[in-house]
């Protein structure tokens, strides 16, 4: 149980100060023999606010549930 609260308040955290959770993917490798060419592209999970504020809000209700 608080391990899932203290997942849910970092989810709402990262919700509500950065909207989002941003990645890095690569998407193609072109190999040269010498040189290794790779694209990568920046991806965000956008999360809105009232996510963010759910999750906040669990994740306390567990944590402090999970102190009993």
């Amino acid at each position: 149980m608080r391990i899932l609260g203290l997942i849910l308040v970092a989810v709402g955290v990262i919700g509500l100060a950065w909207g989002g959770i941003t990645y890095v993917k690569d998407r193609d490798t072109l190999d040269l023999g010498v040189a290794e060419i790779t694209v990568e592209d920046k991806e965000t999970i956008p999360i809105p606010p009232v996510v963010g504020i759910v999750a906040l809000i669990a994740g306390a209700a567990l944590l402090i549930r999970g102190r009993r």
